[in-house]
């Protein structure tokens, strides 16, 4: 293990989605993640371990949470760790009696990370949700579509990812920071509505000045411009266009031979209609290899619309590595990049339970090991990859 959170222990608390990934980005960072797993595998488990890549870079130790003695584990580990992170609704991890309080109690310095859809509290803080349901309420799945049709569904990059995963990162590392000056730890409530509005700051700040229409679809940035929109190609591709600036603007029309046609301005917005059918009309006579050969390197900022297959396979991101291969399986590589103490992917995903023992040694709880291993309260590598 390598990077600029070399020697930092983390313990997580298995759950899905954005826990997991916040975990790996730590991993991948240098820190030691073990990931506390249970005996029997999720409702959402990913099937083989050994493709679940948001574990990759992690240690796993199997507990039984259900155990007399599994509380007593996780807490041993919690002792020695820097940050502890779960992602269950609020008053689970109290009721199996690893909540923050009795965590803090066994190190001060702890920082726990709490990632939840809704928040720790509120009118909906107990409720079930996935990432489709918090991006409605906070009012980022709305803008995303055409006008006159349903929102569109961002996968679940925008709640769990951008709004979850990453705030939980930003929130441990920010107190990690106040508990190595002061030695105190203390709770990050990282709750995805709370992220995904935050991502949307911007857009509060262009409704609130009348620069934003609150209908879908009828915006610079949400495809109402013909100039920052996706056309089809002749093949079936389709280009992304973002053509904002005038100049970058004057370049698409340039390439795309309107240079000299009678268009509307481009910021007349009664206009667009005419401008985005001669867009289309003009896309829809080449191929996407065509339009990709044509306007790769230019500044009318205009690119191909990759598969995730395709995009592994694209020359600048082969040319910075943006994805490698590990241990037989082609992944996006460590981001973002430091230039001193740079991450690195620190192994394959664990088998649940494969480092047992060895983190348990290594953590200072060997003395209960064996008394463990044997009362069933904790277990080694289960099943295969």
């Amino acid at each position: 293990m390598s990077g600029p959170l070399d020697g930092i222990r983390v313990v997580e608390l298995a759950g899905i989605g954005p826990g997991p990934f916040a975990a790996m980005l730590l991993a991948d960072l240098g820190a030691d993640v073990v990931r506390v797993d249970r005996p029997e595998p999720g409702a959402l488990s990913a099937g083989s371990p050994g493709r679940d890549l948001l574990n990759r870079g992690k240690r796993s130790v199997v507990v039984d949470l259900k155990h007399p003695d599994g509380a007593g584990v996780v807490l041993g580990l919690a002792e020695q760790a820097a940050i502890m992170i779960e992602g269950w609704r609020p008053g689970v991890a109290e009721r199996l009696g690893i909540g923050p309080q009795a965590a803090l109690e066994r190190n001060p310095g702890l920082v726990y990370g709490r990632m939840t859809g809704w928040g720790q509290q509120g009118p909906l803080a107990r409720a079930a949700g996935h990432d489709i349901d918090y991006i409605a309420v906070a009012g980022a799945l709305h803008p995303i579509g055409r006008a006159d049709e349903p929102p569109q569904i961002p996968l679940n990059l925008v709640g769990d990812f951008g709004g979850g995963a990453l705030y939980l990162v930003v929130g441990c590392l920010a107190a990690l920071h106040v508990a190595r000056t002061t030695g105190r730890g203390q709770v990050v409530d990282a709750a995805i509505v709370d992220g995904t509005a935050h991502l949307t700051t911007m857009f509060a700040g262009l409704l609130a000045g009348g620069a934003w229409q609150p209908e879908r679809g009828r915006n610079l940035l949400d495809g109402g411009a013909p100039f920052y929109d996706v056309y089809a190609a002749a093949d079936g591709g389709h280009m992304a266009v973002g053509a904002l600036e005038p100049q970058f603007y004057a370049e698409l029309l340039r390439l795309l031979g309107l240079a000299d046609a009678d268009l509307p301005a481009q910021h007349d917005v009664a206009g667009w209609p005419v401008l985005r059918e001669r867009f289309a009309k003009v896309f829809a006579e080449g191929t996407r290899d065509e339009w990709t050969t044509l306007f790769e390197g230019t500044d009318a900022c205009v690119a191909p619309v990759l598969s995730l297959a395709e995009a592994q396979r694209h020359p600048h991101l082969v040319a910075r590595a943006t994805f490698e291969e590990h241990s037989g399986v082609r992944q996006p590589a460590v981001a973002p990049r430091l230039s001193r103490t740079p991450g690195v992917i620190g192994g394959s995903p664990p088998v649940p339970g494969a480092d047992t023992e060895t983190v348990l040694a290594e953590w200072g709880l060997g003395a209960h090991r064996q008394r463990w291993l044997d009362n069933g309260a904790v277990s080694q590598t289960q099943g295969v990859r």
